[in-house]
């Protein structure tokens, strides 16, 4: 078998442009706080509102984009997701009220919501299993390409004074055009294609991927893992006690992946900063080394995923981010804040989240659900996973007013040791193996 890499890296490229956006619309908020707190009048409790708005726009875009992907088609909703997300840049930067702001957050987020499940699926689709670890984490890599763009975009728009903020949003529009434009360049899923009886459509694409026995192969093993239950997918038939461990620990990831802390850092990451005695302008300086850290060590993970396998990354991140949170509280709790110590530190945690938790999650929850109810299934896990990213957003400005900073990262320390141990006890490993072949090993009838 003899795959054709150039035209599969294209595919996955263009389709993880949603992740790009994904990563620019989340972070870009961080570097806008200080203004948008002045220029809004905001009280904590109001600036976490603002803040973790567009996280319910996540939330709904993700409960809608498994059923529209499965109705409409993968490609499709990302092409919607491209003209939101656009939308959003502008209506955000040019908003003069909060009502106004809000608005074109949530729509942003519906964005997010969508690319955040559709993207990394549709690569995993299309991709053979013996390269889905790698071409799902170009997913991963292009999110925190995304949050790196955002931090230095912020930085260097810094510059223009007080409305530089309005700047920030807006300079989201020019990578939505570019997604806009590039997906017409690539094809539907051959899995999708399969649903609608489009079989021909589907050989035509996998043959290009690997060749005329890849295309066979591939077609007949998708075939048959639809003969059972059809190709309908329905809500209820996610909920089927076949189907309920597997659910599960899609859910348990999705929620762990957030409830780890890590968006706390990405959104929070001046705040936290100023809290060691930086300026704006240092904090944020602060921040782009963030994204350095993030998309070395995401690099790295890709490396590694089909190697190592993606349990042992897991592993290795939650212990690597257990560690890292409850050193950071006692800098906080013994007043040792200031200098490099808190920097090292958060750098750390992002190096051991981006070779652990941030790829591999994706991957896993593209890969363990079946044909028949993917899309659906997907949906559900990332729900789940922007409500535990909307919670966690919002409930850290009231954390640290309610008991303290060094509190709250020894609680994301201990939900961190929690979730190594789920993933030591649960969590089977993926790598290598088809969609086909993972299905009838974690899919009990």
């Amino acid at each position: 078998m003899t795959i054709n890499f150039r035209y599969l890296l294209m595919i996955s490229l263009v389709t993880a442009l949603g992740g790009l956006l994904f990563g620019f619309d989340i972070s870009v908020i961080s570097g806008t706080i200080p203004f948008l707190q002045d220029y809004f009048s905001l009280n904590e409790a109001m600036k976490g509102w603002v803040v973790s708005s567009a996280l319910l726009g996540c939330i709904a875009g993700a409960a809608f984009a498994g059923k529209l992907g499965d109705r409409w088609g993968r490609k499709k909703v990302l092409l919607v997701t491209s003209i939101f997300f656009g939308i959003s840049a502008i209506g955000s930067g040019f908003s003069y009220s909060v009502a106004a702001f809000v608005f074109y957050r949530i729509l942003g987020g519906l964005a997010v919501g969508a690319a955040s499940m559709i993207s990394p699926m549709f690569i995993a689709e299309v991709s053979p299993g013996h390269l889905r670890g790698r071409m799902v984490s170009i997913n991963q890599l292009t999110i925190v390409l995304g949050i790196s763009l955002a931090y230095y975009s912020n930085y260097f728009l810094l510059s223009l004074g007080e409305n530089s903020w309005r700047w920030m949003f807006a300079a989201e529009a020019a990578p939505s055009l570019l997604f806009f434009a590039m997906l017409f360049f690539i094809p539907e899923s051959p899995r999708w294609l399969v649903t609608r009886q489009k079989k021909q459509d589907a050989k035509a694409v996998l043959t290009k991927i690997g060749g005329n026995d890849f295309a066979a192969s591939e077609l007949t093993s998708i075939e048959k893992s639809f003969l059972a239950d059809g190709t309908k997918q329905k809500l209820k038939a996610v909920f089927q006690p076949k189907y309920r461990l597997v659910l599960l620990l899609g859910i348990l990831l999705a929620v762990f992946q957030q409830w780890s802390g890590i968006n706390v850092i990405f959104f929070y990451a001046p705040d936290i900063f100023a809290k060691a005695r930086l300026g704006i302008g240092d904090a944020l300086f602060q921040t782009t080394l963030i994204g350095i850290v993030n998309i070395l060590f995401t690099f790295f993970s890709m490396l590694l995923i089909d190697k190592t396998g993606r349990k042992k990354l897991m592993l290795t991140g939650s212990a690597g981010m257990t560690v890292c949170y409850f050193l950071i509280g006692t800098l906080f709790y013994t007043g040792n804040e200031t200098g490099w110590a808190l920097i090292v530190l958060i750098l750390l945690t992002i190096a051991f989240f981006s070779t652990g938790l941030a790829p591999t999650v994706w991957v896993v929850i593209s890969e363990i659900f079946p044909n028949k109810i993917r899309g659906v299934a997907m949906s559900v896990a990332t729900f789940f996973l922007w409500v535990a990213c909307y919670l966690l957003t919002l409930s850290f400005p009231v954390f640290v007013e309610w008991f303290s900073v060094a509190t709250t990262f020894g609680i994301y320390g201990l939900i961190c040791l929690a979730g190594a141990f789920i993933i030591f006890r649960f969590l089977p490993e993926t790598k290598g193996t088809s969609l086909e072949e993972l299905e009838k090993s974690l899919i009990k009838e």
